[in-house]
């Protein structure tokens, strides 16, 4: 299964459409698709019984970037945006993610971080204005959280000091009007006193709900795991076309019971400075087969030679497996993903994307399911 070990440039920019150069100012204008899912929320057929497998296909949402802004909504409505650093400058020390709930309250809050870390007690001010909104820990909710939204359509800059008022990162808000505009649209708040960007008469009440969650029925993990012979997992990585020799990671496969009978081989199969590709097959102790996946996985779309799918720095774990493909080593750009076995493939569960790679290691939730455990 030898991949390409960066992710394809496909995916990394799957998130970049013509917005991307888009202009950062409150009159940018969203075309609002009848078929958006805030219109959805409105005639969605009722929800199933809570324990129900709905039998939802699995669609994330796209990624859409405006100026230094990339933003995103999953199918519960609940939407993030991020920050970029210049495409021609250097990385702000602390990168800012704002998410909104869905809603008519549709609460706001903005996360702080530093390549993945807590950006600790700072203050946080658009131009410069005073006064300032301390972010404790890293993070601001509530009103702050309202204020600072708002004050982010007309602003230029997001300033970020310490506790003794250094500062310590400008952030541009190039683009984020746009965003926030975005995420008007999507959650259905245009026109309405809720919204951010795209302020109007309508009242809160006006403003759908966030629709429910898909249902995926998983079987709780049990029974002994399938043993493999030296030969099995020869003829396995022949299949599936893996080549590790001199890579100097373990060849060592990963071996889980789902169940009835059926174990999970998580084979590694090939690797990069920062990616190992693992192949996926499911077998009964007679027979061993390809994975079936509701939605590409890893690398992929699955390889057309060997129809065997994979995923990317992951594993099985608690009854559920998961993926990581880093688009480059430092992490701030790919894709992360979710699956859990349903008696006969895998479910994807949640997926987070990042498809710029511009310093911000917040991915985007871009979807989301709710499991049921039997």
């Amino acid at each position: 299964m030898p991949r390409n070990l960066l992710i394809p440039t496909v995916l990394l920019l799957a998130a970049c459409t013509s917005g991307g150069d888009e202009t950062a100012n409150a009159s940018t204008s969203i075309d609002a698709a009848p078929s958006s899912p805030a219109a959805a929320a409105r005639t969605a057929a009722p929800p199933p019984a809570p324990d129900t497998d709905s039998r939802t296909p699995a669609k994330p949402g796209a990624l859409r970037s405006f100026g230094d802004w990339t933003v995103g909504c999953d199918n519960g409505l609940s939407c993030t945006m991020a920050s970029l650093a210049p495409e021609d400058g250097e990385f702000p020390d602390m990168m800012v993610t704002l998410t909104r709930e869905p809603g008519p309250k549709g609460a706001i809050s903005l996360d702080l971080s530093a390549q993945g870390e807590d950006a600790g007690d700072v203050s946080l001010a658009i131009d410069g204005s005073a006064p300032s909104i301390r972010a404790a820990k890293g993070g601001v909710g509530g009103a702050d959280a309202q204020r600072l939204a708002s004050q982010m359509v007309n602003g230029t800059r997001l300033v970020v000091r310490d506790a003794a008022g250094t500062t310590i990162a400008t952030l541009s808000l190039k683009g984020a009007a746009a965003a926030l505009r975005y995420m008007d649209d999507r959650q259905g708040r245009v026109g309405g006193t809720t919204a951010l960007a795209a302020l109007g008469p309508k009242p809160a009440e006006a403003v759908p709900a966030a629709p429910p969650l898909p249902v995926v029925v998983s079987p709780k993990p049990g029974g002994t795991a399938a043993t493999l012979t030296k030969a099995a997992l020869a003829a396995l990585r022949k299949r599936a076309g893996c080549d590790l020799e001199g890579v100097g990671v373990s060849q060592d496969p990963e071996i889980s019971a789902l169940g009835d009978g059926k174990s999970l081989i998580v084979l590694p199969c090939s690797a990069g400075a920062y990616n190992l590709i693992a192949a996926l097959f499911v077998t009964d102790g007679k027979s061993t087969e390809p994975a079936r996946m509701d939605v590409a996985s890893g690398m992929g779309p699955i390889d057309e030679q060997t129809g065997i799918p994979d995923v990317v720095n992951g594993g099985f774990e608690d009854g559920v497996l998961t993926s990581y493909a880093k688009g480059r080593g430092i992490g701030d750009c790919g894709i992360t993903q979710s699956f859990v076995w349903d008696g006969s493939r895998f479910r994807l569960v949640e997926q987070s994307e990042m498809g710029e790679c511009r310093g911000n290691p917040e991915f985007i939730t871009t979807w989301r399911a709710r499991v049921v455990r039997r």
